[in-house]
């Protein structure tokens, strides 16, 4: 498999604080992909810092995507390379429909005719957000609107989606619902995943690879069934 986004010696700093201290990732094309840890060891700042969201004077090493470095690029920039990102908490159009949220996550193409098929494609991927195409996205439940999220960064075409924290605020049964959307994402689209999750037992189900992060390191990596029988692991993050 080639490598679809690669960190090297990737290192983060603002205002004295030394958020992420040299940690270097590998994700493949075509794999899902996570990354565990506590509150405060780095995880979001790497995800908002791959995808240009962060100031790039506190960047050092390096990002690359699909071989070309990106860790100086803007983030409408990066997202027209085809890697999108769905933010910690959502953040859909709360005044627009599920419709126009949608139309809103194509705004970089210029293939206007395919925007009304890839809408279609959506909510046959995500069926609820059919129930709900004409209702606002302050309406929709928790669940819908990390759906939604989901669906308006796929309406992008991205080769790679990121995706920081996406059961965060969400009843268990509804985790189970996204979890299960973002498999078919893989396996139907064959969209490259890299997530970021606190709740370590359902992302280490929900991905093939893992990589544990703790004050801004790397601590373990590997698969995640090794993960999930390593005792470090199921004693800090399981709960065993």
């Amino acid at each position: 498999m080639s490598a679809m986004l690669e960190l090297e010696d990737f290192r983060y700093s603002y205002g004295g604080v030394h958020a992420v201290k040299g940690i270097s990732l590998q994700i493949n094309e075509g794999e899902i992909v996570t990354l565990i840890g506590a509150n405060g060891a780095g995880k979001s700042t790497t995800m908002r810092t791959i995808c240009g969201l962060t100031e790039p004077q506190g960047v050092q090493g390096k990002i690359v995507y699909k071989g070309k470095e990106i860790q100086k690029l803007s983030g409408h920039k990066i997202t027209a390379m085809g890697l999108s990102h769905v933010i910690e908490g959502r953040h859909i159009f709360s005044k627009l429909t599920v419709d126009e949220n949608l139309e809103m996550g194509a705004y970089l193409r210029k293939d206007t005719k395919n925007i009304k098929a890839d809408k279609e494609e959506m909510y046959r991927l995500f069926p609820r957000l059919l129930e709900r195409k004409t209702s606002l996205g302050s309406n929709l439940s928790g669940g819908e609107q990390q759906m939604l999220a989901i669906a308006r960064a796929m309406m992008n075409h991205p080769k790679m989606i990121l995706l920081d924290e996406p059961s965060l605020g969400l009843a268990p049964i509804i985790v189970t619902e996204v979890f299960k959307a973002i498999k078919r994402l893989n396996e139907q689209e064959g969209i490259t995943i890299f997530f970021v999750e606190q709740n370590s037992k359902i992302a280490l189900n929900s991905a093939q690879r893992g990589y544990v992060m703790q004050t801004g390191e790397i601590v373990i990596s590997g698969s995640c069934t090794d993960l999930s029988n390593n005792e470090a692991v199921r004693k800090a993050y399981l709960g065993e």
